[in-house]
């Protein structure tokens, strides 16, 4: 892995939720490029054992461990690994979450109440609060038990991660919109909260990025854009999507030991210029 630029987190130990996914686990690899020691979590120890051997090959150290973020015991039970391993705990990153498919209310079928068409008065409601808890809960409960953990400790943060739809909802995501705005929310409410502490607490808020999981979503099978790839490629000022390496200088800067000591309670939007631009 190239990293845009370097920080030194020697010694330091870094915990990714969601560290099995695409995201999570290049940040996992971008912190041990830098040094620091890193607990990949994912919900089975199989699944974050091909970042691990990624980090190791190129002479990184990390172990792999199994946690849901929805269950404080099988937190707690990680938190107990990752200390007796290590003996400490500096970074938390809550990278778990997402959209979930059958919480997707379609934009224009909000008229039709009959037959079988999808709309939020026939929507289950239990597939949005799956939505919310993977997305909220999952960032709340991973900072209260590693958070425990890291009061005291040498560069002590917090990153979570926003969205797009915590600026203002997006269509079809509803209750991953408001996740997303909560989570806002929650990083400015723990910043105060924790400033005492010597815990920094920040948000990365990504913009619209290509990855193979939402690529069916913009383009169609012969590559050309959907409908909904073009209003958002017009909604961009750059006029193009995000890569996923285009997250890690963000990340880096918030987790520095030097950079930004005096940075707590900012979501920072990595987006092209989507969050502030109006249309006209």
């Amino acid at each position: 892995m190239e990293l845009p630029f370097q920080i030194d987190l020697t010694g330091q130990v870094a915990v990714v939720t969601g560290g099995s996914g695409v995201i999570g686990g290049m940040f996992s690899r971008a912190l041990a490029k830098c040094g620091a020691k890193v607990a990949v979590l994912g919900r089975k120890v199989e699944n974050g054992l091909p970042v691990v051997e990624d980090i190791e090959s190129e002479g990184g150290e990390a172990i792999s461990v199994a946690a849901n973020v929805l269950d404080i015991g099988s937190l707690e039970e990680a938190k107990k690994v990752i200390l007796g391993k290590w003996g400490k705990i500096n970074i938390l990153v809550n990278c778990a979450g997402g959209a979930v498919k059958s919480a997707e209310i379609p934009q224009d079928q909000f008229s039709d109440t009959e037959g079988d068409m999808l709309n939020f008065f026939t929507a289950d409601m239990e597939n949005l609060r799956k939505e919310l808890d993977l997305n909220l809960y999952g960032t709340l409960y991973p900072t209260q038990v590693f958070g425990a953990a890291m009061v005291g400790e040498e560069n002590a943060n917090i990153i979570n991660i926003s969205s797009m739809g915590a600026y203002g909802p997006l269509t079809r995501i509803p209750g991953y919109s408001g996740a997303k705005a909560a989570i806002s929310n929650f990083t400015e409410w723990a910043a105060n909260y924790f400033a005492k502490s010597g815990i920094r607490v920040n948000a990365l808020a990504p913009g619209f990025f290509q990855t193979p999981q939402n690529h069916a979503l913009h383009f169609h099978p012969d590559g050309t854009p959907t409908s909904r790839s073009r209003k958002i490629i017009e909604s961009t000022p750059m006029g193009k999507y995000g890569q996923p390496e285009d997250l890690i200088g963000a990340l880096l800067f918030l987790v520095s030991p030097k950079g930004s000591t005096f940075v707590t309670g900012v979501i920072l939007p990595v987006d092209g210029g989507f969050h502030c631009y109006l249309g006209v």
